[in-house]
């Protein structure tokens, strides 16, 4: 049971509807028991209706529904809950470093356009830091590590090298562009851009 609360599994959405965030279960009862949201009974496209934590606790258990048990019997968990009183679509920018140059540039070595995995790949200072060149989102790119070591301290063009496209700070993306449905919970699809 407890594996079942601590996986998430629940959608949140904003009181507009629009997918925000991933929860656990747990935080999920938590939430709806506080009033701050409702859980949305999903059946089918046709039957989507918002159901407050004293209806919830005793909506049927159906076959598909995962549950746990309480003291007063099962109780249904949710696939997909609305904030009630958030309507903003959070954004997402990634921060400055190794992961967030990584996201920027997709993983995607800047010189060869080769496809990284993530052993293969380190942050190249296109100008060297050594030459002046700062650690900043317009001065570093995602590098295979032999290209990198090849050009060390110099500058790309002194090595026979171009940059697929010039580095820049990443803009931010709205939070629902990346949510993931990583466990495939159909309940989630309408939700979700993409």
């Amino acid at each position: 049971m407890s594996d079942i609360l601590h996986k998430t599994t629940v959608l949140v959405l904003n009181r507009n509807w629009q997918a925000i965030h991933v929860k656990t279960p747990a935080d999920a009862f938590c939430m709806m028991a506080a009033g701050a949201a409702t859980g949305l009974d999903v059946q089918g496209d046709d039957h989507i209706l918002p159901v407050r934590w004293e209806d919830w606790l005793k909506l049927p258990v159906r076959d598909e529904d995962l549950a746990v048990n309480t003291p007063r019997g099962p109780v249904r968990v949710p696939t997909v809950v609305v904030a009630a009183n958030y309507a903003k679509v959070p954004m997402h920018r990634p921060r400055f470093g190794s992961r967030g140059i990584w996201e920027r540039d997709g993983g995607v070595c800047q010189y060869t356009g080769r496809k990284l995995a993530p052993h293969e790949g380190n942050i190249d200072h296109v100008v060297p830091l050594s030459r002046g060149g700062a650690s900043t989102w317009d001065n570093c790119v995602l590098a295979h590590r032999e290209v990198n070591s090849k050009k060390a301290d110099r500058l790309p063009q002194e090595v026979g090298l171009r940059l697929l496209r010039d580095p820049a700070t990443p803009r931010s993306l709205p939070a629902t562009s990346l949510i993931r449905n990583l466990h495939g919970i159909s309940d989630w699809q309408r939700f979700l851009v993409g």
